[in-house]
This record gives C-alpha cells, structure tokens and sequence, in this order.
C-alpha cells in the first residue's frame, strides 16, 4: 500500500506543480476558491492516474506512466505556446480556425522558439520521471487488492469537487457557473484551473452545451425617446427553437433616431483592417488616417474585443453577432441563410455589392461566408484580384488601385467591402515585405524595431485610404461616399510595453488593450463626437440605421451605436464595459456607481445575446422568422 501511495504522492505533486506554474505565467488574480477547487479537482486526477498506472505488469504501467505524464505536460505546454501567439487559451472550438494556424507555421515555429523556455518548464516532471525512472516502483502485482481503495477515492473526490463548486452557487461567473451554466474557456482556465476546464472542454466538445435565454429586468436602461422603434413587421414559426423565440420576444429594441436616414443612397466603403489601431495613428506620419479619426462622426469610446484572431473580428463585424468559437466553423462553411447579411440588404435598396481582399480568398472559406452574406462581386488573391501575391503580407495600396476600377463607374450607389492585410504580424523588417518598404519613414522614430515594424504597417493602410480618397474624389464620388473603418482585434503581434510605447496612455492588459477608433466618415459631414461605448458588432445595426436599411434591432447581439439604447462592450472572458463602468470577471469586481442587480442585470444580457448568436448558426435560425407584409 505504501509504494502505492508514495506514487500517488508524486502524481498530486507532478500536477500541482503545473497548475502553480501556469498560474504564475498567467493569472494576475488567483482566488482562494480556484486554489481549492484546482487542489480537490488534482487528488481526483492523481486517483485516476495511480489507479491506471497499478492495474498492469511493472513494464506496462511505467509505459502507461509516460504516456499520461506526456500527454498533460503538451496539454500545459500548448495552452501556453497557444496564449503567447494568438493572446487566447485554447479550446476544441479552436480547431475551426486550425488552417489560421498551420497557414501562418513559419510564425508558429517563431512562437514556440522564443517560447522554449515555458516548453521545457511544463516538462521538467516527465523529465524528471525520464532520468530517475528506476526510482520508481510500478511493480504492484502483490497489492493490486489494495487498489480497490480507489473506486472509492476517485468518485468521492469528484463528489467532494462538486459539493465545493455548490458552495459557490450564488457568485456570478463564479467557479459553479463556469461548471454548469457558462461555456467560456478563457475565464474556465483562469477560475478552475488547466485540468478541470480542460476536462470540461472535452466533455463539451463531444456531448454539447446548450445555453438559455434568463429573464432581465427591462426597467433598468428604460428608453424616453419618442422616436419609433427600429423593428419590422415579422412573425416567428411554429418550431423556432426557443432561445431564439424568448430573445425576440424579451429584448428592448432600440428606437430609430436624428440620424436615421442620414446617408440614404450615399454609397459605403467599408473597411475590416488588419491588426488596425489608433496607435499606429501619428498626425505626421498617417495624415489620412488621422484626419479621419478626428472628423466625421467620433466614436471615444469604442473597443474592438479579440475574438480568435481575424475570423472573429471579421465575423462579429459583418454579422452584428456574438463570435463564439463554436460556430465558426458553421460560418466558414457559408451554409446559413442570411437574409439580413449586410450585401443582401443593400441589393434589395438597389446598391451593387462588392468584395475585396489582398490575400488568398479560399483561406478560412472567406469566398464562402461572403457569397452566404450576399456577396456575389468577390475577388481576392486566386480569384481575380491581379496584384502581387507573391509577397507577405500582401500590399493594401496595390488592392485599392486595382479593385476601384470596378465600382468607381457604378450606374447604382455602391457598397463596397474590404478586408486589409498589410497590417498583419510578425513586425519585423527582416521578413514582414510591408514593414520593410516603409522602413525608411519610420527608421528614426525613437521605438523598439516591433513597434516601429508595426508603425511602418499602418503607413501602407494610410496611403491606401489616401488614394482611395483621391480617386473618389477625381470622378467626384467623394461626398456621396461614406467610408467606414475598424480592426479586427488590436496588434496582438506587440506586447503590452511595445503598445505602450506607442499609445498616448498607459493601457491595461484586460480593458484598454482593446480600445481604438472607429472610423465613420463622410466629407461633407461636421465632426460629431459621440462618447457612448460601442463594439464591432454594434457596427451593421449603426449602418442599417444610417442608410435606412429597413431592419429589425431584435435580430442581432448588437445596437445602433447613435440610438439611445445603452452601450455594451463584451470582452472574450466575459468582463465588460458600459458607459457606467468597468466589470472585471476574473475577480468579480465592478468600478462604478451601480449596484450588485445592475451588475447581474449586465451580466444576462451578455447570457442572452451570446445564446442567441450561438443557437442563430448552430440552427441556421434566420430560416425561422418571416416578414409579414
């Protein structure tokens, strides 16, 4: 019994160890109820593992030790390597953007190298078992009986593991909500550990999780505005799934506005950059992008939330939905029907629609999702676009150049979108062909190479608006145009001292990493300062309203941002922004006025529209609603 329990011993300690390491690496607020639940959850582990490590001959079970030893230190090791390049944990889900990651290898390759070190820290005990292997004693033949203590250990500790997470069961986002309630990986590993939410992962992945619509109170955040609301005149089928029925049915929608109609008939430009922010904006250095950001309408307080990458940023833009990583994978098939895909409704307002974009178009089905949005004009690298695509990242002037031919001479309004490239990672001006064409311009500004790098990106994406605006302006297009422009995510390519060095204000690593500009602009508008707090998915609601597209406000997770419904900002792990405070979800704090209800009342909301995004793709839930004429 004893050699039983001294390997015991070492398996609890070989699993603490990487628990602790990975909390140090990463979590800035490590709980007393995620010390505790990490721990009983690590005996329940540790009991399985000594238990299939004793069943069989010495030699199988030293076989068995290895492989399970392995297998979690790559588990701890990717999880690390996968935060480090993508600034995310990893999930299942995740495999849906699997072609972003082993298209970009060379920079994955980059990642773990400079990352090594964290690598060999999470294997240290596998190696320690490798070189001291003769120490340890799997011969159990004589007191395999003794094992029978453990089908009683392994469910109890589990039992013991969920009767701690119901002592937490009235904390919002706490460690029993997280178990039961919410599917959110990011906050999961930072509130119950790598080993329980990876578990829970897995099980979700192959069993499912459906989450529900709760009831808000609808008095808090009540409108007075007298204008109508922005709704149309639908029904719902008979067999509409239910979330979707009860988030129609509950949600406020917003009311129209002073700027309802405000560019009718204008055409749009509308512009998803790569890596884009207000950061690598400088009066001298980006004239354009300057000035666009300071006139126009100006939106202070915008953020752009990182959602996996560009796909999420590009989805929850274009969509005005919540961009789970669970349905991605549906919206790169471009199966889902999209009758208010942002296309489809400005055919139907007599536009012609177009689509551009300076890399490959079949990566990650881009040429896919855009036709299911409506777009039927789509070129992109492979498929029509005739610019050098022979070099990375690929030039966004180039794109402009070529692409405005087709749309400039339009016999209707036109709605044009784009999706920019030169900005992407790695900034360095040894193998980043944009960094290194506009290295002389930046060369003497007195920043690190990665946020010079970085700087002499956004000048490309600055002369490509440059010259958009010129040749709309020679063929007089210009004040019938308005051009729209916000980022995919922030430049996750730089560090949060090399985004310092080029902010104008000390940004946080949770909150104010995600601010940035939203460009919304025409040129015969004034500047018109709006200090609501806003999100991409915000951002097709505000343009229906402004071009007098008719639409349904009910139907999306976003709202007008110049609508007087409040503003919501929903980071990945669940913490927020509105225009009455801060909420932190690691450690449940709330910096502003308002109390535990308005807190909770928030906190449904986001339930509700992240619900409702999910089960619209995961049900192709657009098929169910019906305009009554």
């Amino acid at each position: 019994m004893k050699k039983i329990l001294k390997n015991n011993l070492i398996n609890i300690l070989f699993l603490i160890y990487d628990e602790l390491l990975f909390a140090l690496m990463f979590l800035n607020n490590l709980k007393k109820e995620t010390l505790i639940s990490s721990f009983i959850y690590i005996l329940f582990i540790s009991f399985i593992i000594t238990l299939f490590t004793s069943l069989f001959n010495e030699k199988a079970n030293r076989i068995i030790n290895y492989i399970i030893y392995f297998l979690i230190s790559t588990w701890f090791a990717g999880q690390f390597v996968i935060k480090n390049f993508m600034d995310t944990f990893f999930s299942f889900s995740m495999f849906t953007i699997a072609e972003q990651v082993t298209s970009f290898m060379k920079e994955v390759f980059f990642v773990i190298f400079q990352n090594l070190y964290g690598i060999i820290l999470f294997f240290i005990p596998l190696l320690v078992f490798i070189l001291f292997n003769k120490k340890f004693d799997f011969n159990t033949k004589k007191i395999k009986n003794n094992l029978l203590i453990y089908l009683v250990l392994i469910p109890l500790s589990l039992g013991c593991y969920l009767m701690y997470l119901n002592t937490k069961k009235n904390e919002t986002l706490g460690v029993y909500d997280l178990y039961y309630n919410v599917n959110n990986p990011n906050l999961a590993i930072q509130k119950l550990g790598v080993l329980s939410s990876g578990t829970l992962d897995v099980y979700r992945s192959i069993f499912g999780f459906n989450d529900k619509i709760v009831k808000v109170n609808k008095e808090i955040n009540k409108s007075n505005s007298t204008y109508e609301d922005n709704i149309l005149n639908i029904s719902l089928k008979e067999n509409t799934p239910t979330v979707i029925k009860e988030y129609v049915e509950n949600t406020t929608p917003s009311k129209k506005n002073e700027y309802t109609g405000y560019f009718k008939n204008k055409n749009l430009i509308f512009v998803v950059a790569e890596s884009y922010s207000e950061i690598g904006v400088n009066k001298d250095i980006t004239p354009t992008l300057y000035k666009l950001i300071h006139s126009g309408f100006v939106f202070d307080n915008f953020y752009v939330p990182y959602y996996l990458s560009t796909i999420g940023g590009e989805f929850q833009s274009l969509t005005g939905l919540y961009p789970d990583s669970s349905i991605l994978s549906i919206w790169e098939d471009g199966t889902n029907t999209f009758p208010y895909g942002i296309a489809t409704k400005f055919k139907e307002n007599g536009y012609n629609t177009y689509a551009f974009h300076n890399h490959s178009g079949y990566f990650q089905n881009r040429n896919k999702y855009l036709k299911s949005l409506g777009f039927d004009n789509f070129k992109a690298c492979e498929m029509g676009l005739n610019i050098n695509c022979d070099v990375w990242p690929e030039s966004d002037i180039e794109m402009i150049d070529e692409s405005i031919k087709d749309y400039i001479d339009s016999d209707k309004p036109f709605m044009t979108y784009y999706m920019t490239v030169s900005g992407h990672l790695e900034y360095t001006f040894n193998d980043n062909y944009i960094a290194s064409k506009n290295k002389s311009l930046v060369e003497n500004l007195p920043l690190s190479e990665k946020a010079m790098a970085y700087t002499s990106s956004m000048i490309e994406l600055d002369k490509a608006l440059e010259l958009l605006i010129n040749k709309l302006e020679e063929k007089k297009k210009l004040d019938d145009t308005v051009i729209i422009l916000l980022a995919d995510h922030y430049p996750y390519g730089l560090d949060i001292d090399e985004i310092n060095e080029l902010s104008s204000y000390k940004r946080d690593s949770l909150f104010e990493i995600n601010h940035n500009s939203l460009i919304l602009w025409n040129s015969k508008m004034p500047a018109t300062k709006i200090d609501k707090v806003g999100m991409p998915i915000d951002v097709l609601p505000t343009i229906y309203n402004l071009f007098n597209i008719p639409y349904d406000s009910r139907l999306f997770a976003g709202t007008d941002l110049l609508s007087d419904s409040p503003g919501l900002v929903i980071l990945n792990n669940r913490s927020w922004i509105t225009n009455n405070g801060k909420y932190n979800s690691i450690d449940n704090t709330f910096t502003g006025t308002n109390g535990k209800e308005y807190i909770n009342y928030i906190n449904n909301i986001i339930q509700n529209k992240i619900s409702y995004s999910k089960t619209i793709f995961n049900t192709d839930g657009y098929k169910y609603i019906e305009e009554n004429s």
